[in-house]
């Protein structure tokens, strides 16, 4: 029995776990230096998610087990989504029994619970951010099916390992239908991630917080798990965009020195990423809620275009 893949799930999973916070902090120090402000530090997230697990859980009187469980389920459903996607090596033991549509369908089980638990309480703010959150899903998550799907034509096939291992080949990089879905996919994560221009994730202001609003009823260890959660949401959103765009550094042989190549690759795609998502950020003012539509609709259209531009020039 060959025990490489499942050493490469478990350290897998470990970075995704201890890199994500980081990740988190290289994002919002860049953000501070373009804006002229000093910086908390690269471990600053560390150091949040370390006080929340040490303050006590505050619960509503009428908090039902829904509002309880959805902390655990969201961290639970966001760390089995790193260990699908092949950040270090396309031989990875749950890569190969489930696709781009599982991974989809992971984050929307995770979407709807954290919308039940805003609900759940009874609050004005709870009630008010899941509905934003449900909006924003129903033009977010077709719009992701129809570029993961512009992607799969491309490769044959909706597994991430094997769309890796086409596009490394280098039989479907210079194809326009690909450049219509990495557009798509840029607008989907700004949306699914939270970040501007979409949502302000720096700010508790009523007319202008999602995601927030959802959880702040929460404390303690949920908060922390939550919050966790979304470190590694925006973490996977850029390692999956690095994975079916620029997949080269993934190790493809089955050795020890290709996963720490490809570790190495890895960080050096998150810096660049985190170096985009902030002139994206500070180049951008956050919308009006009702303008999210054409925001997400010029992303559905963009996949679209992919899509019939692989039937129509491929």
């Amino acid at each position: 029995m060959n025990v490489y893949p499942f050493i490469s799930e478990i350290l897998q999973i470990a970075i995704v776990l201890g890199i994500a916070p980081a990740f988190i902090g290289w994002v919002r120090m860049l953000k501070c230096w373009s804006q002229g402000r000093t910086s908390a530090g690269l471990l600053q997230p560390y150091r949040d998610i370390s006080k929340l697990f040490a303050k006590d859980v505050v619960l509503a009187e009428n908090a039902s087990w829904i509002f309880r469980f959805t902390p655990y389920l969201v961290f639970g459903t966001t760390v089995l989504a790193g260990g699908i996607i092949p950040m270090l090596s396309i031989d990875l033991p749950l890569s190969a029994t489930a696709d781009v549509i599982v991974l989809v369908a992971l984050f929307a089980i995770a979407r709807f619970f954290t919308a039940l638990a805003g609900m759940d309480i009874g609050t004005a703010f709870g009630g008010m951010g899941s509905s934003r959150e449900m909006t924003i899903a129903s033009l977010a998550e077709p719009a992701m099916l129809m570029a993961i799907f512009t992607i799969s034509l491309a490769a044959r096939s909706t597994s991430l390992s094997q769309i890796v291992q086409v596009i490394y080949s280098g039989q479907s990089v210079l194809r326009p239908s690909l450049a219509f879905a990495f557009l798509a996919f840029v607008l989907i994560s700004l949306a699914e991630t939270g970040r501007i221009p979409v949502d302000n994730p720096a700010t508790h202001l009523e007319l202008t917080m999602i995601h927030e609003a959802m959880i702040l009823e929460y404390s303690g260890r949920h908060l922390a798990l939550i919050e966790w959660a979304g470190m590694m949401k925006l973490f996977l959103f850029m390692s999956l965009g690095a994975v079916l765009f620029f997949p080269w550094g993934i190790d493809a042989t089955g050795s020890a020195v290709g996963v720490v190549l490809a570790f190495v690759f890895l960080l050096l795609k998150l810096a660049v990423s985190g170096v985009i998502l902030v002139l994206i950020e500070t180049g951008l003012a956050k919308m009006r809620l009702f303008r999210l539509t054409e925001f997400l609709g010029s992303a559905f259209l963009m996949a679209t275009l992919g899509m019939l531009a692989y039937y129509i020039l491929d």
